[in-house]
């Protein structure tokens, strides 16, 4: 390879980056669609061209036409008037205005034809040029989300992560922590608790066995220190003897039942 042709692909490199680093697509839409709307002016100033031109040959021809219907009418009357040589000429300028007539009618054809292309061109045109507007909306707000895209992940990757969760993993220890002195708290004041009744259960037991030994001690009593009591309360105490021997039973089962 010649050190032109390097220098020439190098160049050729270099432009083809700066141009697509410096086409923005918004701007390029849009000057693609101003582009394909100067094309559609151009094109409709051809077809009203084409158009008018085909108004004036269509005149031409149908004025050709009279002239030879004319002149066919010369040549007739200059027959029936007898003058041979004057019809001669109304036919042979019959036979001019036929030839232009001709000609009028392949222009004609061809400018007819000519003009149905630039009308179907035209249609095409405006009907690319709408979808054209269309995709330009579409990838304009695809552009939109894009950089909104970029812009959201720049600031992710700017976010100083790590020590926000480390930050959260300080807050979430202290949280622990604090439940585990509260439950160590709750645990201690059910055992102090706990601790209270046994205490109580024992005292009881306590409190029983010295209600009974006291209860040994104590002298055994005669029948004639008792007092004579009035024939009314001999009678009445056998029935609060009894009521007090119901009281103890149930005492008793209770204290069984525990």
């Amino acid at each position: 390879m010649g050190l032109f042709d390097r220098i020439r692909r190098v160049v050729s490199a270099n432009l083809n980056d700066l141009v697509n680093k410096a086409e923005d697509p918004e701007k390029m839409l849009e000057q693609a669609i101003l582009e394909m709307q100067e094309d559609l002016v151009q094109l409709r100033q051809g077809v009203a061209q084409a158009i008018a031109a085909q108004k004036r040959t269509d005149k031409q021809y149908t004025d050709a036409q009279n002239e030879i219907n004319k002149w066919q009418r010369n040549a007739q009357l200059a027959l029936q008037k007898g003058d041979e040589n004057l019809a001669r000429q109304a036919l042979e300028r019959k036979k001019t205005y036929t030839d232009t007539s001709g000609a009028l009618k392949a222009s004609l054809d061809q400018q007819s034809t000519q003009v149905e292309t630039l009308k179907r061109n035209l249609i095409q045109l405006e009907s690319k040029i709408s979808e054209a507007k269309t995709k330009k909306e579409m990838l304009k707000a695809r552009i939109t989300t894009a950089k909104a895209q970029e812009q959201l992940q720049g600031m992710v990757r700017g976010m100083n992560t790590s020590s926000a969760m480390a930050a959260f993993e300080r807050m979430e220890e202290k949280v622990l922590m604090q439940e585990a002195r509260a439950q160590s708290a709750g645990e201690l004041a059910g055992a102090d608790l706990e601790s209270q009744f046994a205490r109580l259960e024992g005292s009881s037991d306590v409190d029983d066995e010295l209600a009974a030994l006291k209860a040994q001690m104590l002298p055994p009593a005669t029948p004639q220190s008792q007092p004579q009591l009035p024939p009314q309360q001999q009678t009445a105490a056998p029935k609060s003897n009894e009521v007090v021997d119901a009281e103890l039973d149930s005492l008793r089962k209770q204290l069984d039942q525990m």
